[in-house]
């Protein structure tokens, strides 16, 4: 089966690796100039076509390369996991200094968390390239989707996603209670940390 980027699939993995790359970068310099990594881990991909073609037959949109590429912005993901809610922004401030880039949409759920617990930071940027795009311009754009978190952001996150999809699940009230009180208590250990870090800082 053809892949549904057609022959953009690799002008996606490029362009993955180019951002990832950066960001890789920027975190060696920091570690060099400070001795602390700005982030912990970081998960780039590209995708999958049945990933994106099972979500173009979910939001009722034809299973396309132009679809894919211009109406859905994240056939190219990064997630970037810190240990710290400062390190979040820093990286947040570094990736919007990109020349190439320009942010569409930016959605942060770490002041302003979803109603079930949920913390993230997203960010939806559109990239200017070298490589022609699916509408024939050159130099081309193509959406990249960024998330950044904690490290017990993500633990949550994870879980989260794990449970919900749990079918005939009996004290679902409970359950969904539960999670929201485990999010906000790991929203507060963020706080302390944070708090605990600045204050070694500035000794």
């Amino acid at each position: 089966m053809s892949s549904i980027y057609g022959e953009y699939d690799k002008i996606l993995e490029i362009i993955k690796n180019e951002i990832q790359n950066r960001i890789i970068n920027y975190t060696n310099q920091e570690y060099q100039k400070t001795g602390m990594k700005i982030y912990e881990h970081l998960i780039a991909r590209v995708k999958t076509s049945e990933s994106m073609c099972e979500k173009c037959r979910r939001k009722g949109f034809p299973e396309t390369p132009e679809t894919a590429l211009k109406i859905m912005r994240d056939s190219i993901g990064i997630r970037i996991v810190c240990s710290f809610i400062d390190d979040i922004y820093a990286n947040i401030n570094y990736i919007k200094s990109f020349p190439d880039c320009r942010v569409l949409e930016e959605k942060d759920y770490i002041k302003h968390a979803k109603s079930n617990g949920y913390r993230s930071y997203h960010m939806i940027l559109e990239i200017e390239t070298a490589y022609p795009d699916i509408q024939g311009n050159s130099p081309g754009k193509y959406f990249v989707e960024i998330q950044l978190r904690t490290i017990a952001m993500d633990s949550w996150a994870s879980l989260e996603h794990k449970l919900k999809y749990k079918k005939h699940i009996e004290n679902q009230e409970l359950i969904v209670s539960e999670l929201k009180r485990c999010a906000d208590e790991l929203a507060a250990c963020d706080v302390s940390m944070q708090t605990i870090r600045t204050l070694i800082q500035n000794s």
